[in-house]
């Protein structure tokens, strides 16, 4: 019972697709109608930091890069990767000019945007890159997509981006509260996934996400999170795409579900964040004062993987209906509740919640409160967990707290809905 609840939440976290370098279905029928959006700066231009850069050298600007792909000069997918993990598109160049390209599939493509009360200029084909140059005057929150006449893409590619009534459009340059791509970020062994990045100015508070693809797309299951509508200012929040493997990912352990051994890849995930995403965004936006790590469901449940593993480095992990009886589900496994059990009071901030109806019983006699399963959200295992870290030495409305949201379903439009509460609590950090 608890195994189906379990398998029902983990498809409500399918991952998108990959932007990769082909551009996607049509946003919309027409141009975007405006609206402003934006902000802050990212990257230096210059390739060699973060991931694999496709064959450039380190040092190397994005407009040589990109001039070398138009010229074909170089394998024009792996340069606009390339440029997508440094100062990202579209790229500013040395006279003030502003380069943009894209891998568009068809004929006959045109750039089209604020600057041009979007009538749009045609496009030159240079091999699979169409690429246009332009100045702008101002640059700042201007929006801007790529055309062939019918479909109206966002930049795929794009460093900056936003949506209004028509979809998605992309951001020429940003100065005030915006979203930011990172695209295809790799490490540890794992797939690679995009990073969406809530870049709201001068920031005090780092936050890390999981699900990233579902924090702030309406398009996404049950309308998202709308992180945009809650965060509170100051806080610049890292949304970390899931990929297929998810469920490996976001688990400390193995556990078998429906006679299938699973999980168990939590600690590669955790050297991602640590070695790869975290030391990027940290030299890309700077660091905040305070640094804390959520998610829910699974990401709830790796959240607390990830302090364990790195106590001194999180002030604060923020759970939402955290899967926090893994391990324990058809194996005999530690849960989470084992892991933080017996480990004292570590100076890091815990935020518990659910919603469910409150109604626990031990089914299976292994020590781990069950819920009743037609009504589930991890109520019980949230409960007993924060009853342990209690025992630790814990202290309510210090540094632990536990909300019951009692009857709220397991699902993103549910936490939207209470996401403010721990945002309130980290920002008083």
């Amino acid at each position: 019972m608890v195994v189906l609840s379990l398998l029902i939440l983990a498809c409500t976290h399918e991952p998108n697709t990959a932007s990769g370098t082909t551009a996607a279905t049509s946003t919309s029928q027409t141009g975007s109608s405006g609206g402003t959006s934006g902000s802050g700066t990212s990257g230096s231009g210059t390739s060699g930091s973060g991931t694999s850069s496709g064959g450039t050298t380190p040092g190397e600007s994005d407009e040589a890069i990109l001039r070398a792909a138009i010229a074909g000069e170089r394998d024009a997918a792996a340069a606009l990767l390339a440029v997508s993990r440094s100062g990202g598109l579209p790229v500013e160049t040395e006279t003030g000019s502003y380069l943009f390209a894209c891998l568009c599939t068809g004929d006959d493509w045109a750039l089209a945007g604020d600057h041009d009360d979007w009538t749009g200029a045609s496009m030159t084909r240079a091999g699979d890159l169409w690429w246009f140059e332009t100045t702008i005057d101002t640059p700042d929150g201007s929006l801007y997509k790529f055309t062939d006449g019918f479909n109206w893409i966002a930049d795929p590619l794009g460093r900056r981006y936003g949506t209004d009534e028509n979809g998605e459009y992309s951001l020429v340059r940003a100065s005030a509260p915006h979203l930011e791509r990172w695209h295809q970020i790799d490490g540890a062994g794992l797939q690679p996934r995009d990073l969406q990045v809530w870049v709201p100015g001068d920031h005090t508070h780092l936050l890390l996400a999981h699900d990233g693809q579902n924090l702030f797309d309406r398009a996404a299951y049950w309308g998202g999170w709308r992180l945009d509508e809650s965060l509170p200012d100051g806080v610049l929040l890292v949304g970390i795409d899931n990929t297929s493997d998810r469920i490996d990912e976001y688990t400390h352990t193995e556990d078998e579900i429906h006679g299938q051994l699973m999980g168990g890849s939590a600690v590669a995930y955790v050297a991602l964040i640590e070695d790869t995403i975290r030391p990027m965004m940290e030299a890309s936006y700077g660091p905040g004062d305070v640094t804390g790590v959520m998610g829910s469901s699974l990401g709830g449940l790796v959240s607390f993987a990830v302090a364990d593993l790195h106590p001194d480095r999180y002030d604060m992990v923020i759970s939402m209906s955290g899967t926090m009886g893994w391990g324990s589900f058809g194996l005999d496994n530690d849960t989470m509740i084992d892991v933080y059990a017996g480990q004292g009071r570590r100076d890091v901030a815990l935020y518990l919640d659910s919603g469910g109806s409150g109604t626990c019983f031990d089914g299976d006699g292994d020590g781990i409160e069950d819920d009743d399963p037609t009504d589930s959200d991890n109520y019980c295992t949230n409960r007993q967990l924060a009853d342990t870290l209690e025992a630790e030495g814990y202290v309510y409305e210090e540094d632990l707290w536990h909300w019951h949201e009692a009857g709220a379903t397991h699902d993103e439009a549910s936490w939207a809905e209470r996401v403010w509460r721990p945002l309130e609590l980290f920002i008083s950090l």
